[in-house]
């Protein structure tokens, strides 16, 4: 059948105007209006009501063939593979070049997710540099006794015989984060979501997005969720909106479509704008990035990046990352996001992980304390060289340990960090008098600018490792397997076999099963090498 070009015309002409039909990026991403106004009930209410959003940018060029219509779509960068930044493990450090080793905690339990997922999922061992000691130790939650009040972190140590290295000296350095009454802590929580191209897959956006129905499930009245989006463009889907209207929250959760580029630094401002705008004094205000870290457009540049969430940080916003999937995942970007942001980053890998994070240990979204940092003061008399293990890119300065501009690492309510360091000791060992080393710690308060001193001071009675501390077993078996997989030139006599031995002499409370986990992983290991 031929059409005349009049025929054409109006075929067009009713094909445009038709009320019930539009055109759409099919790749965009696909939503109604589901924005909550600030004179909704359930929202909270700024001094002015903002204007309305901007319009969204007009579509791609329509090409007419013939009487067919066509949208020229961006389509999405074909997957570059995982990325994961270069680290260098630390070096023993002698104490007569150098007596003083100053460093960043780090609460972070990223790696040991990722970890997890290339053994249980891929069947293979991870790469090297995915391997980050501090992260696979800090994973878990070993309750360590909190007998502080006066501080809102409290402190402990131990020196032992170092398993995979006989004659060396094993240190452990904990703390403690804090308890704080949930409900004592109204909550602004802005979740701003990658719903680009790239994350279609099932293991992305679908388990973000149970996630995020996990979090509405226990947000108390008092606390307040926003909705960004970021593709091609950024959306603010729902305004700050109170947990007792789940309804809408979760209506707003369930049309999140993936699909365009990645334009992930405008999402992020528009997401410090949204938490600013509905700021809570005195509350929990913290941003929730949900991505994969691929970042294609617009503020793509890695550093540029980094600058700008710098800057934000200054608001008093957190900041924390949730990282998901595989093939475009970039690591490397988002563990520094969450630094640069005085915030966490989490690996989420499968369901059961979105309950540890969002219910089993949501205390991490409370900060108790920020900016923390550790200085060590090894005794030479004692101590003939150091190697912190672990922590390779939150090293500082020495003199950065009491410079207040200095970012450090940030603790949450009910939470806890190690650190170990393995030490050389001098011929004279523990028969010398005197502390082995004291421990400098400075920590701000999470609204404060001033940092706040506090120490420890650690003897070394030469205790041997079987006779150390649960503690101090379990997190030398972490940091064992660690170095195992990190192939490390640092692992000593260390094998699979040890590490299961020492986890099976562990009597850690393990309520949730992660160390009968660990365990398997261990076992899953052996059997890929």
């Amino acid at each position: 059948m031929r059409f005349t070009l009049s025929t054409s015309i109006l075929f067009l002409a009713l094909f445009f105007s038709c009320g019930n039909h539009r055109f759409a990026d099919e790749t965009a991403p696909q939503f109604e209006d589901h924005s909550v106004s600030a004179s909704s009930p359930s929202a909270v209410a700024p001094a002015s009501v903002p204007p309305p959003p901007p319009p969204p940018p007009p579509i791609n060029d329509v090409v007419f063939h013939d009487i067919s219509v066509t949208v020229e779509a961006e389509t999405e960068p074909e997957p570059t593979g995982d990325r994961y930044a270069e680290t260098t493990e630390n070096a023993f450090v002698p104490t007569s070049r150098e007596t003083t080793s100053t460093f960043a905690i780090d609460a972070d339990g990223g790696a040991y997710a990722n970890v997890r997922r290339y053994l249980e999922q891929d069947g293979q061992l991870p790469p090297p540099n995915a391997v980050r000691t501090e992260e696979m130790i800090n994973y878990f939650d070993i309750d360590y006794p909190f007998d502080n009040p006066g501080h809102p972190i409290a402190l402990n140590g131990e020196i032992t015989a170092c398993p995979w290295t006989e004659g060396n000296r094993l240190v452990r350095i904990g703390i403690q984060g804090r308890p704080v009454a949930e409900e004592d802590l109204p909550a602004n929580f802005v979740f701003l979501i990658d719903v680009s191209g790239s994350m279609s897959g099932g293991d992305k956006l679908p388990l973000l997005k149970s996630g995020m129905h996990r979090f509405v499930d226990k947000m108390a009245k008092d606390d307040y969720i926003s909705i960004v989006t970021y593709a091609s463009r950024t959306e603010v889907h729902l305004n700050a909106t109170s947990g007792k209207d789940k309804k809408n929250i979760r209506r707003v959760i369930d049309r999140l479509r993936s699909g365009g580029g990645t334009n992930g630094g405008a999402g992020i401002q528009l997401a410090y704008e949204q938490a600013e705008e509905f700021l809570i004094p005195g509350g929990n205000n913290r941003i929730l990035l949900g991505t994969d870290g691929d970042f294609n457009l617009g503020l793509s540049d890695h550093d540029a990046l980094l600058e700008l969430i710098e800057k934000k940080r200054e608001s008093g916003i957190f900041l924390t990352v949730l990282g998901v999937g595989r093939g475009n995942f970039n690591e490397a970007t988002m563990e520094q996001i969450a630094n640069k942001g005085n915030g966490t980053y989490e690996y989420l890998d499968k369901v059961s992980q979105l309950e540890k994070v969002f219910f089993q240990e949501s205390g991490k979204f409370n900060t108790v304390a920020k900016d923390v940092k550790v200085q060590v003061e090894f005794n030479p008399d004692q101590v003939k060289a150091y190697r912190l293990i672990g922590y390779e890119n939150r090293l500082l300065n020495n003199e950065d340990f009491r410079d207040d501009t200095k970012d450090a690492g940030e603790i949450g309510a009910g939470q806890n960090v190690t650190a170990l360091y393995e030490v050389i000791p001098t011929s004279k060992g523990v028969t010398a008098s005197g502390p082995a080393f004291t421990i400098d710690f400075r920590y701000k308060l999470p609204d404060e600018d001033r940092s706040i001193p506090i120490s420890l001071e650690v003897t070394d009675s030469g205790q041997s490792f079987a006779a150390s501390s649960d503690h101090q077993r379990f997190v030398a078996s972490v940091a064992g397997f660690s170095l195992i997989l990190r192939d490390s030139d640092y692992r000593g006599t260390v094998t699979y076999n040890d590490i299961s031995g020492w986890l099976n002499d562990v009597r850690l409370e393990d309520e949730y099963e992660y160390i009968e986990e660990l365990k398997g992983l261990v076992a899953t290991a052996r059997k890929l090498e």
